[in-house]
């Protein structure tokens, strides 16, 4: 009896045994089973290529194009001196507000008035030998007439009388010149406006030459000259409203309008000359400074795309396009003008594609992707500060 509980006890314990090792067997199993898809999957996952697109299409949106340029008067010009002298006053110093014809300084020429009265005389002169030469040839008149005289000796004395009145015209020319020219000794305003720099002083030797005494400006109203790139020159019209804004006026927006047009394209720089004229009423603007202009311009319905969406390799600027697959398509472009962070796209796209927003270098044609994040859509508003590209 004993021995057959030690059978029995023997037989329960290697069930025990074998049901344990079986059960771990089973474990060891499923546990291998389960880690094999975590790894098929985590290398499912790795291998997928997660990218963000971006969805392109015509640009709608108005253009605001700006453009530097320097404040310059409606009228300014240099002052010169007529006359060569010594400056003996002036009256008008920097800043001071002047109408036209007013007096700005006055010069000392007493070499100038020394010839004067020497051409003066030498005019005076002529004009007694032309007087002389005259009675003379009355004279020869009245006996050539009685024969009394020959032909000859009466021609004689009408040349005589005729070179007489040459040199009185030309003794009378050279005072009357150098007579104008005394008028000079007042230098005044050619036109109403403001002194903005005097460059002489009282016993400045002034010798004829263009060296500007003054310089006066007209500051009401004021002018400023852009240079339009040619890409859009052909929206600039004359007419159009212009905003001028300076940085030393923040939130003061200044109105203007485009007076004048080049209506020609520099062939060194590629831009038409366009001037935009302001009133200047308040005084709040100064000749010579530093602004902004601001044009607002139609949309140029051209396809823009964000500059992060090219791709450059040898076979020139591509664009990765997302098919509805999610299938990549490596796209050749033509592009057009390039506004840092967007640029315009000639040739190669429509509008409504998927663009690979940061494509990688491996990147390659028919790759499938996973698209991650909200979509971005690229609106196409370029914006661009002192923009030089060339097309």
């Amino acid at each position: 009896m004993s021995d057959q509980n030690v059978v029995a006890k023997s037989k329960i314990w290697i069930g025990v045994f074998v049901f344990l090792l079986v059960a771990g067997s089973v474990n060891t199993i499923v546990n291998r089973m389960g880690n094999a898809n975590t790894l098929e999957k985590q290398i499912e996952d790795k291998t997928k290529l997660y990218v963000k697109v971006a969805v392109v299409k015509n640009a709608d949106a108005p253009q605001l194009l700006r453009l530097p340029g320097t404040l310059l008067g409606f009228s300014q010009a240099p002052v010169a001196a007529r006359a060569s002298g010594y400056i003996k006053r002036w009256n008008k110093d920097i800043g001071s507000l002047v109408q036209e014809g007013e007096v700005l300084a006055e010069i000392d020429t007493p070499e100038l008035d020394q010839l004067l009265s020497q051409l003066v005389a030498t005019q005076q002169q002529a004009s007694e030998s032309m007087q002389l030469a005259k009675s003379s040839l009355e004279r020869w008149e009245a006996l050539r007439k009685k024969d009394v005289v020959s032909q000859q000796e009466y021609e004689e004395k009408r040349s005589t009388y005729t070179q007489a009145i040459a040199n009185f015209n030309a003794a009378a020319a050279n005072a009357e010149r150098t007579r104008q020219l005394t008028s000079f000794k007042k230098v005044v305003a050619p036109f109403s406006g403001v002194i903005t720099k005097r460059n002489i002083d009282i016993g400045d030797l002034i010798d004829g030459t263009t060296k500007p005494l003054f310089l006066i400006a007209k500051t009401d109203p004021l002018r400023v000259f852009i240079n339009v790139p040619q890409s859009y020159s052909q929206w600039v019209k004359v007419g159009q409203a212009a905003e001028i804004n300076l940085d030393e006026i923040r939130g003061m927006t200044f109105q203007g309008q485009i007076s004048k047009s080049a209506s020609a394209i520099d062939p060194l720089t590629r831009t038409m000359q366009v001037e935009v004229t302001l009133s200047n009423k308040e005084k709040k603007l100064l000749p010579g400074a530093f602004v902004q202009v601001s044009l607002k311009l139609p949309a140029s319905q051209a396809i823009n795309i964000p500059s992060n969406a090219l791709l450059i390799r040898k076979e020139g600027p591509q664009v990765a396009v997302v098919d509805d697959q999610n299938k990549v398509h490596l796209q050749k472009i033509k592009l057009g003008r390039d506004f840092g962070v967007t640029s315009d796209v000639i040739d190669g796209l429509k509008g409504g594609e998927r663009l690979v927003l940061n494509p990688s270098d491996s990147l390659s044609d028919g790759d499938v992707v996973t698209v991650v994040a909200q979509e971005v859509k690229s609106e196409g508003q370029p914006l661009p500060n002192n923009e030089k590209a060339k097309q």
